[in-house]
């Protein structure tokens, strides 16, 4: 009887929830799309200035998504998952 008590007493518990789980999956996805658009634009020639360096796809779109992603890594780490909602 005490066994069985103790067996249910160290079974694991995780630290994050499912919700927060999720909420990393998506900023792991944003930051990845965020580095696929920065990538490229290079030249294969040292003396040949290709503009697409500095296009806005580059300077603007993919940092910010890098940057939004970032912030939800946070969200989901400081999510807490045992937080009970009514329904």
């Amino acid at each position: 009887m005490g066994e069985q008590k103790r067996k249910q007493d160290a079974k694991p518990e995780f630290i994050f929830g499912k919700k927060n789980y999720k909420w990393l999956f998506i900023g792991l996805a944003l930051i990845a799309v965020g580095f696929i658009l920065m990538a490229g634009g290079g030249s294969d020639d040292p003396n040949v200035f290709d503009p697409s360096i500095f296009s806005w796809r580059r300077i603007r779109l993919a940092p910010t998504l890098v940057l939004i992603g970032f912030g939800i890594q946070v969200y989901a780490i400081l999510l807490s998952p045992n937080k009970n909602t009514k329904n």
